[in-house]
């Protein structure tokens, strides 16, 4: 029972540590800078972030005046390697002297506290030192499932954090159970995921603007890294780059009202119909048919490009039961040769 426990552990531990991919500040204010308007007078909640490593708490927190906010909730998790590390720093008031524990902040106003002049994050600091209703501890582990983290989720208005993606799933399936608005970061392959697919079709879910190009994370200095090519230290700091991650959100943007210029024509001979179904195959989503008004099959990446009032969202590679069921496992082929995932569409706005 004692090795099975152990192992356990480990196994959690080495879960947990591939889960610690922090948000780069630079990449935060990319995709942020988009809302600013839908945030005054919100709540949010960031709920798996410490707000002493998060780049979310620090930018919410610096930015809580301009962005008119109403409140601002972050929680941490006890499973974290480098929660609480920057703790040691200065003494919080409402936390006890290691702070280890997890815990939460909850901001309520941020006002020249120092009286420097100025309103930021030394304020923000100032007041976690002298006020201890500002920072309390959780009486849980600070999971974002936990009782009192869902309690907190309530309160919030949107929601905004990169959630650890091995609980992705769950982690949108509560928030959607709740009905709150978000903005978090997730990997491509996602879209693929049956319940994820459906929210997107369904027009609930859609991607927002930064979602080009490497993103480099900063992860603990023992993550262990194979590739060269997508590690990199600076200044004492490891960092790892992934090439698939996406900003996920229900909030509007103004992108998804863009329409995809389209310029290519259909031919058969370009644009050949599938083994087993109905479609016509369109590599490239720059490439779509302006005039062709029948189903046609694109590459995942096209939810990037999707405008809900130039496309309609058939179904994707598998759906083409009529049981309802949604899933990328059964394949099509075209001339015999199996092809990667699909997503079926149709044009709206089909040109003659």
């Amino acid at each position: 029972m004692v090795k099975k426990s152990l192992n356990s552990n480990l196994h959690k531990a080495n879960k947990a540590k591939k889960d610690e991919f922090y948000t780069q500040l630079i990449d935060i204010e990319k995709e942020l800078k988009h809302y600013k308007g839908q945030f005054r007078g919100k709540i949010v909640y960031c709920n798996c972030d410490d707000p002493f490593e998060s780049n979310f708490f620090k930018y919410f927190a610096a930015n809580f005046n301009a962005l008119g906010l109403k409140k601002l909730i972050s929680t941490s998790y006890t499973n974290s390697p480098i929660a609480g590390g920057q703790l040691p720093l200065f003494e919080v008031k409402g936390l006890k002297p290691k702070g280890k524990e997890p815990f939460k902040i909850e901001l309520n106003e941020v006002t020249d506290s120092d009286a420097d002049g100025a309103v930021g994050l030394a304020d923000v600091k100032w007041l976690l030192k002298n006020d201890a209703n500002i920072a309390t501890p959780l009486k849980g582990d600070g999971d974002f499932r936990s009782e009192e983290c869902i309690e907190l989720l309530k309160q919030a208005d949107i929601v905004v954090t990169n959630p650890p993606f091995s609980l992705f799933r769950e982690y949108v399936e509560q928030l959607v159970e709740y009905k709150r608005k978000f903005i978090i970061l997730g990997d491509q392959n996602a879209i693929t995921y049956k319940e994820f697919f459906k929210l997107i079709k369904e027009n609930r879910l859609w991607l927002g603007y930064d979602n080009n190009g490497t993103k480099w994370f900063q992860v603990p200095m023992d993550y262990d890294i194979p590739t060269e090519s997508r590690k990199k230290i600076v200044n004492g700091v490891k960092y790892f780059s992934m090439g698939r991650i996406m900003w996920f959100t229900n909030l509007d943007t103004t992108k998804r009202h863009e329409e995809l210029t389209l310029y290519k024509k259909y031919t058969p001979e370009e644009y050949p119909k599938y083994d087993n179904y109905d479609a016509i195959e369109v590599s490239k989503v720059a490439e779509i048919p302006e005039n062709y008004t029948g189903v046609m099959g694109v590459p995942v990446t096209f939810v990037d490009k999707y405008n809900p009032d130039q496309f309609q969202i058939i179904g994707h590679v598998g759906s083409v039961g009529a049981d309802g069921v949604y899933s990328f496992a059964n394949a099509i082929y075209l001339n015999s040769k199996k092809l990667f995932k699909r997503i079926l569409i149709k044009n709206k706005k089909v040109k003659k």
